[in-house]
């Protein structure tokens, strides 16, 4: 019992990490319609940067995440400027095509930088985890964990309760009517596409500590990325959080009682089984997928 236990609390936590990974491109696609397919080389970008830091000054990644997220954050400004608003307007197939380019130019460029070696920090105090009665807790994921809920929560406030966030939704329900208000629909795109890219640079951070970085690190995360989004619901910010949660605790579970390698087998499979019995994923609403962040 005490195994199932900690599989469960260990997936949890490991899933809430995924879910802070997935909210950036959510919440792009929520907004501006698009599918950002580099999503996973900026994040293998946070990685290295935080990476960098951390050798060059001996800090934490999670102090890191200081410099780090502006850093996204700019880098997506200029990704918006240079690739995704000359599209945005055109056929979808354009802003498909234009990600995956800069996908695929991001990771040859880090990889004639940084090489194929594995990149890494030491763990905190040691690697010794914290017990809590039969249970054992890794302090990065713990950490992760708490900040991932944090973050999740400041965003769902943000989105709900500010006048940009209400702008964003205003922007989601109909975009002509929005810009009759005199919302600065263009400027929100970017800020949206900048801001989902600052959510990237904090998940580097925060994964940093549990896995190794490596040019191709991005392709393994993406994946998970895109089935924690589609089976929360496209758009849906808590249905991420819930997609997060889920894939942790099958990857967990899978990785304990059947192998490490199948783990993929596995939450494929549920998100196979989603989407033929329920298209709109867990908490997404019918349309989602045309309208964007659920109310």
């Amino acid at each position: 019992m005490s195994t199932i236990l900690q599989l469960l609390v260990s997936g949890i936590m490991l899933g809430g990490i995924y879910a802070v990974m997935s909210i950036g491109l959510t919440l792009i696609f929520g907004v501006l319609k698009i599918v950002n397919f580099a999503h996973g080389e900026f994040l293998m970008l946070a990685m290295y940067a935080a990476w960098a830091i951390v050798s060059a000054t001996g800090m934490t990644t999670y102090t890191a995440m200081a410099v780090v997220t502006p850093l996204l954050f700019c880098f997506g400004l200029l990704v918006y400027l240079v690739i995704v608003r000359p599209g945005i307007e055109k056929p979808h197939l354009v802003v498909v095509f234009a990600t995956m380019g800069l996908s695929i130019a991001m990771q040859n460029l880090a990889l004639v930088a940084m090489t194929a070696d594995l990149r890494d920090v030491a763990p905190l105090f040691g690697g010794t985890p914290i017990r809590f009665g039969p249970l054992y807790f890794r302090v990065e994921l713990l950490l992760g964990f708490l900040i991932s809920i944090a973050i999740t929560l400041a965003l769902m406030i943000f989105v709900k309760r500010t006048y940009i966030g209400k702008a964003i939704r205003a922007t989601v329900q109909d975009r002509d009517a929005a810009m009759l208000m005199g919302i600065n629909v263009p400027r929100l795109f970017l800020l949206t596409f900048a801001g989902g890219s600052a959510l990237v640079g904090i998940a580097g951070c925060i994964m940093l500590p549990l896995y190794s970085t490596f040019p191709t690190v991005g392709l393994n995360f993406v994946l998970i990325a895109y089935v924690v989004v589609v089976l929360g619901g496209m758009g849906s910010m808590e249905g991420a959080f819930l997609g997060g949660i889920c894939i942790g605790i099958v990857q967990s579970l899978s990785g304990y009682y059947v192998a490490p390698a199948y783990g993929q087998m596995f939450y494929f499979l549920i998100f196979l089984l989603v989407m033929v019995f329920r298209p709109n994923g867990l908490l997404g609403q019918r349309g989602a997928a045309m309208v964007g962040i659920n109310e």
